[in-house]
């Protein structure tokens, strides 16, 4: 029969163990130095012992030798683990912040039925969202951008719906996406090149796309293959999961709305700004939603209108709707646009594109309403105004205002113009740079424990705190794309930091569900999340939240301090998640401490969780 150690004989065995793995670190490291000296003998046999001698992961860690002041305050009730029961049936696709049935209860007018209206907290579910049988993982990219497995979104409206537009087709057990789209039913591809005749898609000065009412996100698919990340976004509305079909095809997307609310971006995010017959009213409450897209469009920026009422002379039979309605709309979309100084390029068919100007001292317009300068702070749950963003100052007519951006890739690590001008308090060139190396750091040690983080597994990344997206760039990969989210409770505001250096993000309060759907995300990133939010709201509620839109065998990377960690680890392993704790690259004697997890697969009906199918 097996008998109970001494507590006290097990911290000795940990901590000679301990000492062991490091001793050997050390003697390895000597031993390395001297041979790379030349001195050495056996070269080959050193290197590859060195290589597979791990320095920073050490097993069946024991935070109690070294952090025993840190995890004292943790009462005995945290560290019981709490298990979690699944969610009933009708949670497959639960959408916490936009649930149809609670969006029929709020006001029509300007769609604000259809923006954020969370659950309070005393409705919010507290069980874990199943999967829906016969779920499998995504095709790898670029094929998941062409088939998505019928299983995972059983929904056959659009292929009926939108049959003749080629947005979608149920083939088997796949839907296929031919890459069509209401305003290109023959690909995305010959419409992109048409845009790019236009506007400089090809060189990398486009980098960054907002597609407003982007059905199935075809035309962010397709302008991966120019380098352009796009962020598309729908509402959850009677076109069924299509923002769920971008997501599984590896496509950056949400669920939001042009309506009473202004867009979750700080101003100056994007370069190009994109509708393809999106029913949005750009000609309707005096120009607020066209003064929106300005406030995020950068100086200089693209916005494409295609489709209705562009070319209404031509259409107006086809689309069944009355010549005279359709004139008034475009006259007010070019009125608006010319109150906004915007410089119409191109108009050829039904696709219309104006550039937005450099500056503000190249339009001089006293009809508009300028906003107030703190317009655009703390824009999460703002209300849209009539207003116009005012510009940064310049001081030379040619200047771009806010400064120049390079072509990507070049910017990804070059000194954004928000930090090298000092817009951001508290972040300098000096603390930009140290971020990015010490992220490029902290990101090599996630390599050496996952192994397989940029082989491709991990298309959909999530950083839940994403500071100036230094962990996104130093995985920079055409595999994988990252969603930014900057919470609203951060000290700096940094988003539009992350926006100029070609990344995409948006500001998010984890307190709340985020505007997606479940299984959206191959990987989260929380880094210091839990201690920002601590006396904010639960862990337990963020945790849940983390696993609703983490696809099974997802993976999940905590960084924290270690009473926080040890707190998680217990709260994840009642979620079917399998977990590792691991140290700090630095080593053992650093408090903060790094979680990997990966969530088990399991489906509606299972009783047990497993591991694999």
């Amino acid at each position: 029969m097996a008998t109970k150690g001494n507590p006290g004989d097990a911290r000795t065995r940990s901590s000679t163990s301990i000492f062991i793995v490091v001793g050997l670190c050390c003697f390895f490291y000597i031993l390395g130095a001297w041979q790379r000296s030349g001195f050495g003998k056996g070269d080959s046999i050193a290197v590859e012992i060195t290589k597979q001698t791990d320095c920073t992961v050490l097993p069946n860690l024991n935070y109690e030798t070294h952090h025993g002041g840190d995890i004292s305050s943790i009462k005995e009730s945290e560290l019981e683990v709490k298990t979690f029961e699944p969610c009933d049936e009708q949670y497959v696709d639960f959408t916490p912040c936009h649930d149809q049935a609670r969006a029929m209860t709020f006001p029509r007018e300007n769609m604000n039925y259809r923006e954020r209206h969370c659950f309070p907290q005393e409705q919010k579910l507290h069980c874990l969202i199943p999967a829906p049988k016969g779920y499998v993982t995504p095709f790898p990219w670029p094929k998941s951008r062409d088939y998505v497995p019928y299983a995972n979104a059983p929904y056959k409206s659009l292929t009926v719906e939108k049959a003749v537009q080629n947005w979608i087709i149920y083939e088997g057990n796949v839907f296929r996406f031919p890459g069509g789209g209401t305003q290109f039913p023959h690909g995305a591809d010959a419409y992109i090149d048409q845009l790019a005749s236009v506007i400089p898609i090809h060189n990398g000065m486009v980098r960054t796309a907002l597609d407003t009412g982007c059905g199935v996100a075809s035309l962010g698919a397709y302008l991966f293959k120019k380098n352009v990340i796009t962020m598309s976004f729908a509402p959850r509305d009677s076109h069924e999961a299509q923002v769920q079909f971008a997501l599984e095809r590896g496509v950056p997307a949400f669920i939001g709305v042009l309506g009473t609310i202004m867009l979750p971006f700080p101003p100056r995010s994007f370069d190009m700004a994109h509708c393809s017959r999106c029913l949005i009213p750009w000609h309707g409450n005096d120009g607020m939603y066209m003064m929106e897209v300005d406030r995020v469009l950068r100086p200089g920026g693209y916005w494409v209108l295609s489709g209705p009422p562009i070319n209404w002379k031509t259409n107006f039979k086809a689309w069944q709707r009355p010549r005279e309605e359709l004139e008034e709309e475009q006259n007010k979309i070019e009125k608006f646009a010319k109150l906004l100084c915007w410089e119409k390029k191109y108009e050829k068919g039904e696709i219309a594109i104006w550039q937005k100007r450099k500056n503000n001292g190249q339009c001089h317009n006293s009809e508009v309403n300028m906003c107030p300068p703190t317009h655009s702070d703390n824009v999460w749950h703002k209300k849209m105004e009539v207003c116009v963003t005012p510009y940064p100052e310049t001081s030379d007519p040619n200047e771009v205002a806010g400064g120049e951006w390079t072509p990507f890739p070049g910017r990804l690590n070059e000194v954004p113009p928000r930090v090298s001008s000092g817009s951001v308090p508290g972040v300098s060139v000096e603390t930009y740079h140290e971020d990015n190396k010490l992220w490029q750091k902290h990101v090599n040690a996630y390599k050496r424990v996952n192994k397989i983080l940029d082989s491709g597994r991990y298309r959909n990344i999530l950083d839940m705190n994403a500071g100036m997206g230094s962990f996104a760039a130093a995985l920079d990969s055409r595999k994988l794309w990252v969603m930014n989210a900057l919470p609203t409770i951060a000290e700096k505001d940094t988003l539009g930091v992350i926006f100029e250096r070609g990344l995409i993000g948006i500001y998010h309060d984890w307190c709340e569900a985020f505007s997606t759907y479940p299984r959206t995300y191959d990987l989260i990133h929380a880094n210091g999340i839990f201690s920002l939010y601590k006396d904010k709201c639960s862990t337990e509620d963020i945790l849940l939240e983390t696993d609703r839109i983490l696809r099974p065998e997802g993976t999940v990377i905590v960084r924290d301090k270690v009473d926080v960690i040890i707190k998680v680890k217990k709260l994840a392993e009642g979620m079917r998640w399998n977990t590792r704790m691991v140290d700090h690259e630095d080593g053992p004697l650093i408090p903060e401490k790094v979680l990997f997890a990966v969530k088990q697969y399991w489906v509606v009906g299972d009783n047990n969780s497993t591991s694999s199918r």
